[in-house]
């Protein structure tokens, strides 16, 4: 059966890490009816709060709130996200698979390891999509993806360029309290910095660098190319 491209295809380290990056532009952009997909590189099962069946059905419910068209987990071992040939031709898979003309992955510099490394198992694997030599188990061809980009999920980046989610906040905290186990402090919650306000922050950061570009929101992102500018040269 033959898959349909999508436009954005957000690689994440964990389910809720896309959210805290880019859930706002993504919510944008489906609201545009832009095809937009995530895959979560682990399930997350080391995760000091929650289990791996619930934060699937809560990153479930968070894809639902914000519109896109596919969730996904290539189930590679949390704390163990190292660079390795087999994870990288997973995720080149899933790139030919879905064809996307723009992928996003975390930000490399982040308090936790799994971040980094997930842009660089990300970035490795969308060079090697394009190569027509190399192999994957699925068996596509070569796809060349359009442009990479990063998202910040802790810590706070000059970014090299924003997306307004003034909007699009309201959805992008509802996708973020999707996940309970995670954000939400309770009597049998393991004390991390995740369940200390980390919400509040994510909406203060983007409400910051909205600051820096005139608008009430917006996300910040980082990329290793300049940006070819085709509209709003002069703010139209």
């Amino acid at each position: 059966m033959e898959v349909k491209p999508l436009h954005i295809l957000a690689f994440g380290a964990h389910a809720d890490d896309v959210e805290i990056g880019m859930a706002g532009t993504i919510a944008k952009l489906a609201s545009e009816g832009k095809r937009i997909g995530i895959c979560d590189l682990t399930d997350a099962d080391l995760s000091s709060n929650g289990n791996v069946t619930l934060r699937k059905a809560e990153a479930s419910l968070a894809a639902e709130i914000l519109g896109v068209c596919l969730r996904t987990s290539l189930a590679l071992p949390d704390r163990g996200l190292f660079l390795n040939d087999d994870y990288i031709r997973k995720i080149a898979g899933i790139i030919r698979t879905y064809k996307p003309q723009v992928v996003f992955a975390p930000y490399f510099e982040d308090r936790h390891p799994d971040h980094g490394n997930c842009a660089r198992l990300v970035e490795e694997a969308v060079f090697s999509a394009g190569i027509k030599k190399y192999h994957t188990e699925e068996g596509n061809g070569p796809h060349r993806v359009d442009k990479l980009h990063f998202y910040m999920i802790n810590g706070f980046h000059k970014p090299d360029f924003t997306t307004d989610v003034t909007m699009f906040i309201d959805k992008k905290l509802a996708a973020l309290r999707a996940y309970k186990s995670q954000f939400e402090q309770t009597d049998q919650s393991f004390n991390t910095p995740l369940v200390n306000g980390y919400i509040e922050t994510v909406e203060a950061r983007e409400r910051m660098f909205g600051k820096l570009v005139g608008v009430p929101f917006a996300e910040g992102f980082k990329t290793k190319v300049p940006i070819l500018l085709k509209q709003d040269l002069i703010g139209d």
